[in-house]
């Protein structure tokens, strides 16, 4: 008897991006998945892919923390979808998976690259936020390296998004004082009367460095922890108001991403303040934690499934808009984790 096939559409990245990235640096290909299987492969049908800034930084000419995303293949993101084929006791047909296929509706893998997933237990597209690599970032980055303390005020960049709403609420559990810096007033106002910060910050609403300086520092009266998502005049801003012992967070420099990796801006001189404050300042990756998301989730999870925190999506609807969806990162289009469903 004839295995099955499948349809498949890919988008191939194909042109090395100079500034912002759109559709011109994707291909669009279609091919046919043979549905033959080997021990333990199998075939997961997409039905959410992940658009991250991350991304964006693979896309550099220079290595950063990873190797320039080669030309030619599809590109690579994390994925929750459905077992359609299996030739694994592990997976059975209509099995929910988190893997890493990428941009493309079918992918054929080992069973060792997934995860099932509980539907029962969380919504399934969780995985791919407050209870994947944005939920991990967020969690570790900030008990680990930002040790929050109750009373401490702790200042969040990006705060909005995927990473930064949920430092933003870990915080509060931990007994911060919270202020969220975000574009716009609408995102502002989100801020406060969603998630339950103390104070926001519209950094578009200054023109200048000293202008959003005065106006961090009217609402914070000093920083004790800095959880950084975006870098640029923002960084500039806040580093100077640091208290003594501060401890500085970096998780994603933003506004550097559209070719400031490969010719940076200058940084804030902030050398001088790291040492009057006895400052720390940390650097942190989500790979770094993979060995400890059990520990993340047996306390995230709960929170989660009790409707005890606010897990923002923004989810753009079909396969071809993933190149559109991806530059909404650098518009500040999305509240909290962009998906694109398929």
């Amino acid at each position: 008897m004839q295995a099955i096939t499948f349809d498949n559409r890919q988008w191939f990245y194909v042109k090395r991006p100079e500034g912002r990235v759109g559709p011109e640096h994707y291909a669009l290909r279609e091919n046919v998945v043979d549905g033959a299987l080997s021990s333990n492969e199998v075939v997961v049908r997409a039905r959410y892919i992940s658009v991250d800034p991350y991304m964006r930084i693979q896309q550099h000419e220079r290595n950063t923390y990873d190797a320039p995303h080669p030309l030619g293949i599809v590109q690579r993101a994390g994925t929750v979808g459905q077992v359609v084929a299996s030739a694994s006791k592990r997976f059975s047909e209509g099995d929910w998976v988190l893997g890493y296929g990428g941009w493309q509706l079918y992918d054929k893998c080992h069973a060792n690259d997934l995860q099932k997933l509980d539907p029962d237990a969380a919504p399934v597209s969780t995985a791919l936020g407050v209870l994947g690599m944005p939920g991990r970032t967020a969690w570790f980055g900030l008990m680990d390296a930002g040790q929050p303390r109750p009373g401490d005020t702790l200042v969040v960049s990006g705060a909005a998004g995927a990473v930064g709403s949920l430092v933003a609420q870990f915080g509060k559990r931990a007994g911060c004082r919270v202020i969220g810096i975000a574009g716009g007033a609408a995102k502002c106002r989100y801020l406060i009367d969603k998630l339950g910060l103390d104070g926001a910050v519209d950094y578009r609403a200054f023109s200048d460095t000293p202008s959003l300086a005065n106006e961090i520092q009217r609402q914070t009266g000093g920083v004790d922890v800095y959880f950084d998502n975006v870098g640029g005049m923002v960084t500039d801003a806040v580093i100077p108001l640091i208290k003594r012992r501060a401890r500085i967070v970096i998780c994603g420099t933003i506004s550097q991403y559209d070719g400031g990796l490969d010719h940076p801006d200058l940084g804030p001189r902030f050398l001088q303040h790291m040492l009057f404050q006895r400052a720390t300042i940390q650097g942190i990756l989500a790979r770094d934690f993979v060995h400890r998301m059990d520990e993340m989730r047996a306390v995230v999870e709960p929170w989660v499934k009790n409707q005890q925190i606010v897990f923002e999506e923004t989810i753009v609807d079909g396969f071809e808009h993933l190149p559109e969806a991806l530059n909404m990162l650098f518009e500040g289009r999305n509240l909290g984790k962009l998906l694109v469903r398929v």
